[in-house]
């Protein structure tokens, strides 16, 4: 066979090219800086919400030392660029890139998104944190989003919550008939079937409803937050068994398109940074929800209890038909549900026999 000599060289030159410029590619690709913005449903200086270690400010200081300035994120929080709840929509449609809150203020149009915040009676953080990692959880999570341009990722979390603060103790589930209760989510859905009028206030109206009788009670995070707003002046009957919220996620949502921009080891970081906070702002809420305690206590005059058992299995009866009503009336808080419970299923025993048997000594 005959070689076209001319033909050769240049075959070999055009392929010599191929090679000296695949590296200056992957050089521009790593080279390439990205500017977002992320907007907040909590209002500026808010602890674990907004500030400390752990937090949306925290995550967006890692992701840029991380990078190495590669991927620079400016926050903001709720009112300094958008309103409180419409990170939603600006994060959907483009507007900025990432938003932080928690998937249980989408309710409204993803009944299913509650699943990723809190269950009542559900799974504790570490049980949680096994669903969302290694159960499905996070694929449910980014299926349930795509059709709106999102993904989604936990980036914080608070520990168990506690029931609350109540003005007047309770003693039978009589009691909570005609209670006015701030407290979202699910288990607003559960206390309205037990008779209690639910309202939903954000963090800076709560304490003043309290004190003047508006509400008769209230629920917000735990020791520390409740603390911070002064809801032990208002109330001395503090709930501690965190039925509602044995666990609450802080969702780090992004936009698909956005997200797709980014080259792989810059998404690696983003999930390491979140990953790194979902750790570290949990760290810091036992710390010091424990110090908080102590001191609401000890020289607050605060009484800490658990709930009457006859009024925490009734309010579990109740959790298991609204869940299943809930699941009943739409096809994707169905496939979440069954998905979270066949999980908790299979890791109860595991639990039972590992962390809560240490835990009963």
């Amino acid at each position: 066979m005959t070689i076209d000599r001319r033909r050769f060289i240049a075959g070999a030159l055009a392929t010599s090219g191929m090679i000296v410029a695949a590296p200056a590619i992957v050089r521009a690709q790593s080279e390439r800086t990205f500017n977002w913005k992320m907007t907040n449903a909590y209002p500026p200086g808010s602890p674990f919400y907004v500030t400390g270690p752990g937090s949306p400010t925290d995550f967006c200081k890692k992701v840029e030392a991380m990078s190495n300035g590669r991927l620079k994120i400016q926050h903001f929080a709720a009112g300094e660029l958008i309103p409180a709840l419409e990170g939603f929509d600006a994060v959907s449609s483009g507007v900025v890139e990432m938003n932080a809150a928690n998937a249980f203020f989408w309710a409204g149009r993803l009944p299913a998104a509650q699943y990723f915040t809190a269950v009542p009676f559900g799974m504790a953080t570490s049980g949680m944190n096994a669903w969302l990692y290694h159960g499905g959880g996070l694929e449910l999570w980014h299926e349930l989003y795509a059709p709106h341009n999102l993904i989604a990722f936990p980036m914080g979390n608070t520990g168990t919550q506690m029931t609350g603060w109540f003005r007047e103790p309770l003693e039978s589930v009589d009691d909570l008939k005609g209670l006015k209760m701030r407290i979202p989510g699910l288990s607003g859905k559960v206390y309205s079937e037990l008779g209690v009028a639910v309202k939903l206030l954000p963090g800076g109206e709560i304490f003043p409803a309290l004190e003047r009788g508006v509400i008769d009670a209230a629920e917000f995070v735990g020791p520390y937050q409740d603390r911070r707003i002064g809801l032990q002046k208002a109330a001395k009957n503090y709930y501690t068994t965190g039925w509602h919220e044995p666990t609450n996620v802080t969702e780090l949502m992004i936009n698909k398109q956005a997200w797709e921009s980014l080259p792989a080891d810059l998404q690696a970081i983003v999930q390491t940074a979140a990953m790194a906070c979902n750790a570290e702002s949990y760290a810091w809420c036992e710390s010091v929800n424990a110090e908080a305690l102590d001191d609401l206590v000890n020289n607050q005059g605060v009484t800490a209890r658990p709930l009457p058992a006859p009024i925490i299995e009734r309010l579990h009866e109740v959790t298991n038909d609204t869940l299943e009503s809930m699941a009943a009336n739409d096809a994707s808080t169905r496939k979440v549900h069954d998905a979270f419970m066949t999980f908790k299923k299979q890791y109860e025993p595991w639990n039972g026999v590992g962390e809560r048997a240490f835990l009963n000594l």
